[in-house]
This record gives structure tokens, C-alpha cells and sequence, in this order.
């Protein structure tokens, strides 16, 4: 029950097809590692003064089991247990091409991981007898979208198009895009105007069907919809029409209503606001000729649309009334 538990505990096994997949990138991997400890070693430099036995030596070391065991040894990170599984068992095989093969198949992912473990796939096929992608494995998909599977054991060959092909093959246009060559082989499909649903060509006079936010004219062309005819915003705000859309905005603070942007659009101005060279601007109460604030050693101070009233400096307020700030302490 314990081992049940503890199976409980074990992230799920991935499905036979992402194993596949896995395997594939494990062993691409593996085999670009294997060529950068090539690279690497190649670099050796026993940097003595014998050259005649440098190159002697060098030229041994160049195929020796020695150099073999330093770029194994290096293949895996050791966390990556797929990579190490794969060159405990495979290690055998890659011995053979490293002394054997490597002058006849100088390409080891292509020996060692299409031909030999069968793990991947030949680009352009997929699958485990590796077929060809639709459209064909010289251009799958046609050469706009993806083949499921492309490369690895795994997948079955379908396409997933680029945004502006669509069908089977990816040789038709998707919403939005007009054909500007179509073939056998190839496709181009070219993005239509804004205001164009699907469409011919690429004007607003080669729509087909219009977008949201666009009408047909008495030309044809798809033009835009001006929404704001239709009042569509709050009482505070004012409507701004844009390509195929609207959005609405805030009246600024001095309006109450407003037909645009800034105080001189209002409809009318806000309390505490008054029209001057049609722009609302803020009413000085404190500059009226009736007086505002008329508590004894009082001031008036304006503010934005309003006023207030404080105690003179050298008065403070109490209950209601200013008087005179007693300093203590003298």
C-alpha cells in the first residue's frame, strides 16, 4: 500500500505520442552536445615544443576512446534522466559509429537518431514510419503553417496554418487575407483593408463583406460607422469616434455636458464656473463685490470652483468664531 501511495505521488506518464516526441528531442539534443564536445576537444593544445610528436599524439587523440569518454561524459546534464538513459543504452552503438562509421555517416543525429534508434524523423515527415507531411516533406503545409509531429515519430502529419492560411493544405486565405498567387505549390495571401471582413483585393472598395463598425456605401466601399450619431455616451461625457469603433470620454470638470475635449466644449458651464471667450473658467468668489465670508477676522480663500473661509493669520477658530491665537508659555 505504501508503494501505491507513493505511486499516487508520481507525476502522470506521458502518453505514447509525447514519449515520442521526448524521445526525438532527447536525442537532437544529445547529438548537438555530441558535436559541440567535438568542437570543444578539437581546441586540445598540448602546447609542448615537439611538434613532430604533438601532431603524432594529437593525431591519435584526434579518434581515440579517450577523446570518446570526455565528450560522453559531458553529453548529459545530470538531472536529465532521458539523456542519460539514452546514452546508457544506446552507449555501444555510439562507440561503434565513433570507431567504426563516423568517416561514412559523419552526420551522427541523422545515423544515430533517425537510422539507428529510430527516434526521429527525416524533416518534413512525421509519424512512426515517418510519411510525408501534407503538402509534401519539401514544403509541408505548403510552407504556411506547421505539420504536426514534422521531424519526430510522433504526430499525424496534419497542418496548423499560419494566421492567414487556412484548409487542409494551408493553401486557402483565412478571414481577413486575399490570394495574390495561388498554385499547385504556392500561396500568398495578403491582408485585406481594415474595414474588410473577407475581400478580393486591398481597398475598402474589394470587400466582400464588411467588418463590425463598417457599412457599404453607395460606392461599394466598406466606410465607418460614425456610432456617436446615435448619442451613445453618459451625460458626462462626449463621444469620439474612431476606425470601426467609438469610445467615450469624460466632459472636463468645468462642463456639465460637452460636444469635445477641454472647457471651452462644455454645454453649459459647472457651478462655480463661468463662460469668458467660451471657455468655462472658475468663478473668484472671493472678488465678488457682496462678501462671501463675513465673520469677523475672517479671509476668503478661491478654489476651483468654489471658495472657502479661514481665520485671518494670528486667529484661530472656536465654537464657530475666530479668535485671537493667545501665545502661552511668555
Amino acid at each position: 500500500s505504501l508503494c501505491a501511495a507513493l505511486l499516487l505521488l508520481l507525476p502522470p506518464a506521458p502518453g505514447a505520442a509525447e514519449r515520442r516526441r521526448l524521445a526525438c528531442a532527447t536525442c537532437r539534443g544529445l547529438a548537438e552536445r555530441f558535436n559541440q564536445g567535438l568542437a570543444d576537444t578539437a581546441k586540445k593544445n598540448f602546447g609542448g615544443g615537439n611538434t613532430a610528436w604533438e601532431e603524432k599524439t594529437l593525431s591519435k587523440y584526434e579518434s581515440s576512446e579517450i577523446r570518446l569518454v570526455e565528450i560522453i561524459e559531458n553529453l548529459c546534464d545530470s538531472s536529465n534522466f532521458e539523456c542519460n538513459n539514452m546514452v546508457e543504452e544506446h552507449e555501444e552503438k555510439i562507440e561503434k559509429w565513433w570507431f567504426k562509421l563516423k568517416k561514412k555517416y559523419p552526420d551522427l543525429f541523422k545515423w544515430f537518431c533517425i537510422e539507428t534508434i529510430e527516434v526521429c524523423c527525416p524533416p518534413g515527415t512525421y509519424g512512426p514510419d515517418c510519411l510525408a507531411c501534407r503538402g509534401g516533406s519539401e514544403r509541408p503545409c505548403h510552407g504556411n503553417g506547421h505539420c504536426d509531429g514534422d521531424g519526430t515519430r510522433s504526430g499525424d502529419g496534419s497542418c496548423s496554418c499560419n494566421k492567414e492560411y487556412t484548409g487542409e493544405f494551408c493553401l486557402d486565405c483565412s478571414d481577413g487575407y486575399f490570394s495574390t498567387l495561388k498554385n499547385e505549390t504556392h500561396s500568398i495571401c495578403t491582408a485585406c483593408h481594415a474595414a474588410c471582413k473577407t475581400c478580393t483585393g486591398s481597398s475598402n472598395k474589394d470587400c466582400q463583406d464588411c467588418k463590425v463598425g463598417w457599412i457599404k456605401n453607395e460606392d461599394a466601399a466598406c466606410v465607418d460607422i460614425d456610432e456617436c450619431d446615435g448619442s451613445p455616451c453618459k451625460d458626462d461625457q462626449y463621444c469620439l469616434n474612431t476606425d470601426g469603433s467609438f469610445s467615450c470620454k469624460a466632459c472636463d470638470a468645468t462642463c456639465v455636458g460637452c460636444t469635445g475635449e477641454g472647457s471651452d466644449k462644455c454645454k453649459t458651464c459647472a457651478s462655480g464656473y463661468i463662460k469668458e471667450d467660451e471657455k468655462c473658467t472658475d468663478i473668484n468668489e472671493c472678488n465678488l463685490p457682496e462678501k462671501v465670508c463675513i465673520r469677523e477676522n475672517e479671509d476668503c480663500v478661491n478654489t476651483k470652483g468654489s471658495y472657502k473661509c479661514v481665520c485671518s493669520e494670528g486667529f484661530e477658530e472656536k465654537h464657530g468664531t475666530c479668535i485671537p491665537i493667545v501665545k502661552t508659555g511668555k
